[in-house]
């Protein structure tokens, strides 16, 4: 084999490469045409046929039964997923099964009809929606639609065939498509494709012809779908190029007609590749039409902005400036009213007055107007500026009472009649400051007039009046009563509006300090379940993991949000999308679930019950994503910080494991030491020994080697002990016995020691295991003859009290130093500082001893004595089996 052969191939490698940066999900290919019949179902099974016969696993999901020949004799080719079955007012209707695909889960998946809309019932209400949910699975699907049913193009289309199409499909699901594929055919061949009945039938042609596929019609859309597919290239070509500078604005209302604005400024932020805003100004109750207005903006890929504030343009005019739009896209219809016209001046002008260094687009809309006024006409009275209360149409009517009073006490101190208007003005300012809207102080200025001409003018107790200049000063008094009303009731309004955000701001303030405080997940949790419920007034829940990979289970006593709640939890955790009611998925649940997005995806969900199916108004669910980010980070700096826990306790456990190892490599060296020195010398000189010679090389090797398997046995028993699974076999010892062997072995190996040994004269019992034992007094007089000085003397003292026997062993020495008594029996020092891993017995003893003593119930300490020296002591419970004995004061001596 040459080098070159050796050499990878550069377009796999790019290849490869391109497709690692690629999304991990599902690919999703549009067949789309201007029209039905143009041929993309068949375009796409006959594509789909070949990916199967090369060998790929391809299903189809939905096929649209249509009456042509050859798309079902395709159709009839590939393997398809049974139908759907739903029952809708005793009719039953065949829809896609998500779940079965789910299930099934193929290579690739075919869908027709993209934009379809789902009977009500299914998990998702738009077919779109499902599709999205294969994506997130991973599967690749091949879908089907025309350009009528893109959103953005919805009221062009409207405009050219004068219908307005209800199915849409978002254009980001167009834009995020990984392959777009134009079918296309004349108009005029499509036409006689309709005249022959391959579409259609028969008795469906005619009409169709006469209402929607009408050359001039079909002209139209085809050309408007070229210009789809064409700016998707020119996308994909200025992607790489810089952004543009221009930002869209977009003014959301109440009126059908922002829908027309909202659509406009998509399709010039999609022309201008800018970004765009559509802004609400809310006054008071967010109504339906708002809500449907600003889930179609959502949809269309647009930020939502709520500003509040009694003057609308000039709130909008001010976020404008703050934000640097360019341009402003509103909407416009013919307003009859002429007297309104002369005393208010147009919303676009005043906009434009406002803003003159931004381009203002005015959307006109005639159609929708007059039906919006007409509904909204008919619509009850029901808005909170104007609705009646007793309690408030009497404090009117007192205060305008007692004005009239007071005006009368000040006519008999012969005061002039302009203090008495000044009174009434003051007493209308009064009834709009506690009162609520403007039908009180309106009606307060009428009746403070009447109340001036009838009590205080000539002729008295009459409304007419003999002066001439009367009329004026009705007039002056009725226009600045009314003026001031409206402005303190303006004032309450921005008053209120700004004790709600303050409110939150607090809470968002109390909410953030607590959750630094928390210590862990359930601390998290709790803390952002008891706002939510306290802002919502509802029932709320946190999920901070994934219950496919968690115990799905509620813990504080509470019923679940919905039913099935694990299974709708599931889906936002998989899809990384909200549902619930006012959502497009799962709409029939009676509560609205939010993803709680972090860095590496869908961290957790947040579930808020939605009583007596109340959607969540925008404000708040702005409000709830504000929640929800403080969560996320929350919960993601408390995983940081669980992972750096355990991180430090495994370099904690690898740093004792590395003490532990050079402890044991201490206190084996010098046995081994020993060993080899004495093997070497009989090797070697073997024969130039003596018997006695011989005997004693032997003995030291023997009891060297006996040391060794002791220590070896003792470090086998302390790790048994420390992952518990060894248990002590203690039985009755007797103290004498086991002190008298471990002083025996010590004295082996430590000839030069002083060793003082007092133990009860009485024969003591102990319940222990007493090889571990005799080790821990070997570990303790070791350690002790290691600092004890040149010519040690060391104490080894048993005693008894009530409970325990006490063992104590005392030296002579420089102590231990102060800062390393609270982990002297912790395992070995790391560092520079003088640990006794130099000579054997240290190291590791003091752990093994700890390790044995606390195994046997018992307690060990250490401390410096007064002068000099340490004592290091432990004890054993007593238990049963002593035979209790006076301890003898003048205890036995053994040196």
């Amino acid at each position: 084999m040459t080098l070159s052969d050796e050499r990878p191939d550069p377009d796999a490698l790019l290849e490869s490469i391109e497709s690692g940066q690629k999304k991990t999900g599902g690919k999703l290919k549009i067949f789309f045409g201007y029209a039905a019949g143009v041929g993309k179902t068949y375009a796409m099974l006959e594509e789909a046929r070949e990916r199967l016969d090369g060998g790929i696993d391809v299903v189809a999901g939905y096929i649209e039964p249509h009456a042509r020949p050859d798309t079902a004799a395709l159709a009839r080719d590939i393997p398809s997923l049974p139908q759907k079955i739903i029952q809708y007012r005793n009719i039953q209707l065949f829809e896609f099964d998500i779940d079965a695909a789910l299930l099934r889960k193929p290579a690739l998946i075919l869908v027709d009809e993209l934009a379809h809309e789902n009977a009500q019932g299914s998990r998702n209400g738009k077919r779109y929606q499902d599709v999205e949910e294969l994506l997130q699975a991973g599967i690749d699907v091949w879908a089907t639609m025309n350009v009528q049913h893109v959103e953005s193009l919805n009221g062009v289309v409207r405009r050219i065939t004068g219908i307005t199409v209800r199915e849409t499909v978002p254009d980001y699901i167009i834009d995020q498509a990984d392959k777009v594929k134009l079918v296309d055919i004349d108009p005029e061949e499509l036409l006689k494709r309709f005249a022959e009945g391959k579409v259609y039938g028969k008795d469906r042609v005619t009409v169709a012809r006469r209402n929607f596929f009408t050359s001039g019609n079909l002209s139209s859309l085809r050309e408007i779908a070229m210009r789809k597919a064409a700016d998707r290239v020119s996308r994909d070509i200025e992607r790489e190029k810089k952004p543009a500078p221009e930002k869209i604005l977009v003014c959301i209302g109440p009126s059908p007609s922002s829908a027309s604005c909202i659509r406009a400024a998509a399709r010039m932020a999609d022309a201008w590749h800018a970004p765009w805003i559509a802004v609400t100004v809310l006054q008071g109750d967010e109504s339906d039409g708002v809500r449907e207005n600003t889930a179609l903006a959502l949809r269309l890929g647009a930020k939502l902005v709520s500003l509040q504030g009694s003057d609308i343009a000039f709130a909008i005019s001010e976020y404008a400036k703050l934000t640097g739009v360019t341009n402003l896209v509103i909407g416009k219809r013919k307003r009859h009213d002429a007297f309104r016209n002369l005393l208010r001046p147009e919303f676009a002008d005043k906009l434009a007055f406002l803003l003159p260094d931004v381009e203002v687009h005015i959307i006109p809309d005639q159609l929708t107007g007059s039906r919006y006024r007409k509904r909204k006409f008919l619509q009850p009275a029901g808005r909170p500026d104007f609705r009646l209360s007793p309690r408030h149409a009497f404090i009117s009517l007192a205060i305008i009472a007692f004005a009239t009073l007071f005006s009368y006490a000040l006519r008999a101190a012969n005061i002039g009649d302009h203090n008495i208007i000044m009174v009434y003005i003051l007493g209308v300012l009064v009834i709009s400051r506690y009162t609520e809207g403007y039908l009180y102080g309106a009606v307060s200025s009428v009746l403070a007039v009447l109340s001036f001409n009838f009590f205080f003018t000539e002729p008295y107790f009459t409304f007419n009046a003999i002066d001439p200049r009367y009329p004026v000063t009705f007039f002056i008094m009725f226009l600045v009563s009314l003026i001031t009303s409206a402005m303190t009731v303006r004032i309450k309004e921005q008053v209120v509006a700004s004790v709600q955000r303050e409110r939150r701001t607090e809470m968002l303030y109390d909410i953030n300090r607590k959750l630094l405080a928390a210590y862990d997940i359930a601390g998290i949790t709790q803390v952002i379940e008891d706002h939510l419920s306290a802002v919502f007034s509802t029932d709320a829940i946190l999920y901070a993991a994934d219950p496919a990979n968690a115990q799905f289970a509620r813990t504080d006593g509470k019923k679940n949000l919905c039913e099935n709640e694990k299974s709708v939890v599931q889906w936002v955790f998989a899809n990384g999308k909200a549902a619930g009611i006012g959502t497009g998925t799962l709409s029939l649940v009676p509560a609205f679930y939010m993803p709680v997005s972090g860095r590496e995806g869908v961290i957790g969900v947040i579930g808020l019950s939605c009583e007596k199916g109340k959607r969540l108004s925008h404000e708040n669910t702005v409000f709830l994503g504000t929640l929800a980010s403080l969560a996320a980070l929350a919960i993601e700096r408390q995983s940081l910080s669980d992972r750096q826990h355990v991180m430090e306790l495994e370099s904690e456990k690898e740093k004792m494991r590395y003490d532990f190892l050079r402890g044991i490599s201490h206190d084996l060296r010098t046995p081994l030491t020993a060993i080899l020195g004495a093997s070497s010398v009989l090797l070697e000189n073997g024969e130039a020994l003596d018997g006695d010679a011989r005997y004693l090389f032997a003995s030291d090797i023997k009891c060297d080697a006996q040391w060794l398997m002791r220590m070896v046995e003792n470090i086998l028993s302390v790790t048994k002990i420390s992952d518990g699974s060894m248990r002590i076999a203690k039985k009755n010892e007797a103290v004498e016995e086991v002190v008298a062997e471990a002083v025996s072995l010590v004295k082996t190996h430590f000839s030069g020691i002083r060793l003082n040994v007092s133990i009860p004269a009485d024969l003591l019992m102990i319940p222990m295991d007493g090889t571990l034992i005799e080790q821990v007094l070997i570990n303790l007089i070791e350690n002790a003859a290691k600092y004890a000085g040149v010519s040690p003397a060391i104490e080894l003292r048993v005693t008894v009290d009530a409970h325990n026997a006490v063992f104590a062993v005392t030296d002579e020495g420089t102590g231990i130093p102060e800062e390393e008594l609270p982990r002297i029996f912790d395992g070995p020092v790391s560092g520079d500082k003088k640990t006794g891993d130099g000579s054997r017995g240290l190291g590791i003893g003091l752990m093994i001893c700890a390790s044995i003593i606390k195994a046997h119930g018992g307690t060990i300490s250490a401390r410096n004595r007064e002068g000099h020296g340490a004592e290091i002591r432990f004890t054993l419970p007593r238990g049963q089996g002593i035979t209790d004995g006076k301890q003898d004061a003048g205890s036995d001596s053994r040196g």
